[in-house]
């Protein structure tokens, strides 16, 4: 079944962005000064894909397969099934003789046959939902012939825009995922006698493995990342994201609606950050600090920013000498331009005279 427009509605007022809008976007063209973005499709494939041991299956044709896959490259410690692009690859032929359910069927059952994924996502296309297709009833049977989560992901392009699909992506982790696992028991302190608290990251992607330089400062602490969504994730990590202690949204246009759904359903509090520059890096983690509550947390917090900046301006310092004053043109495009921008200008001195904002 595709997304109600009344379900479409819901997913476009997102009551947690202060610059939300209900209007409907659809596939619009990027207007000057805004960088490329993508349809629906592409933000649930952005926002899912790195979930490392889900069999990912496009329902559609050949083409929406490479929408998001490779793009942008998501660093894994596990198996690379995620990279493995997988479609129904849906034919004029198929269309017009009603195959399309079928195989379906057939592609669920030699993913989970070839590959023994935890979970299978199935991602709804243009194609399919016009169609008609019914691939959540599809994956409801699947799910019961084969004995393991088979999730029906709404995701037809001309729903929206890229952010939309992050939207879809996220409410669907939260309708039919998270909560679903209890995760497994954890040693309650370090062996210095810490208390170990968890953390989710919301809007983590891990690219290119940038996130395993951030992981060391939270293992000196004594925070367990409970989950990222979806960098480097498990399908289990979704599962037990209900069991964390606060939650830090890192892409603030991806998926705060799973942030503010986990603090009405479970009571995780939340809030935004980057890991993008030393003082945002710092920022981030007084507040994950603060939010715990923790007062030995927030001692060791700010003795572990005095140590890791002392050192970071020390290397800083040769690049801040040549750098100082450099006027830079940012194409990093949605609210990362912001976070960059930030470390540009205050770790380094150097002036941003033109960024592109509008990716997602």
């Amino acid at each position: 079944m595709s997304l109600s427009n009344a379900e479409i509605k819901e997913l476009r007022d997102e009551p947690a962005c202060d610059s939300n809008s209900e209007n409907k976007e659809g596939c619009a063209r990027p207007k000057p000064g805004a960088t490329a973005g993508g349809c629906t499709l592409d933000g649930a494939l952005i926002a899912l894909l790195p979930i490392t041991d889900v069999a990912h299956i496009v329902h559609g044709s050949i083409a929406c397969t490479g929408s998001a896959w490779g793009i942008r490259g998501s660093g894994t410690t596990g198996e690379g099934l995620y990279k493995m692009g997988m479609t129904t690859d849906l034919n004029e032929i198929d269309v017009v003789m009603g195959r399309g359910e079928a195989r379906l069927i057939h592609s669920i059952r030699q993913a989970v046959s070839d590959y023994s994924p935890k979970a299978v996502f199935v991602y709804e296309t243009c194609l399919t939902a016009l169609i008609g297709d019914d691939v959540e009833a599809v994956c409801k049977a699947a799910e019961q012939k084969l004995g393991l989560p088979v999730v029906h992901v709404p995701a037809a392009g001309f729903y929206g825009s890229k952010n939309f699909g992050n939207r879809v992506a996220g409410d669907v982790m939260l309708k039919n995922v998270i909560g679903t696992a209890e995760p497994k028991p954890l040693p309650e302190a370090t062996i210095a006698g810490h208390k170990i608290y968890h953390l989710n990251l919301i809007g983590e992607f891990n690219i290119a493995g940038e996130f395993w330089h951030v992981l060391p400062l939270f293992d000196k602490l004594g925070i367990n990342v409970r989950s990222t969504m979806s960098g480097d994730a498990r399908f289990v990590d979704i599962q037990t994201m209900h069991r964390a202690d606060v939650s830090m949204v890192v892409c603030s246009k991806a998926l705060m609606n799973v942030a503010r759904g986990l603090e009405q359903k479970y009571g995780i509090p939340w809030f935004e950050g980057s890991f993008y520059g030393m003082k945002d890096t710092s920022n981030a983690l007084r507040s994950i600090a603060a939010m715990i509550g923790d007062n030995d947390l927030i001692q060791r917090t700010e003795e572990l920013i005095a140590e890791e900046e002392e050192k970071i301006n020390f290397e800083l310092d040769e690049y801040r000498q040549k750098l100082k004053d450099k006027r830079v043109l940012l194409y990093t495009g949605g609210v990362k331009s912001w976070s960059v921008l930030s470390a540009l200008q205050d770790d380094l001195g150097m002036k941003v005279v033109v960024t592109g904002v509008k990716k997602s």
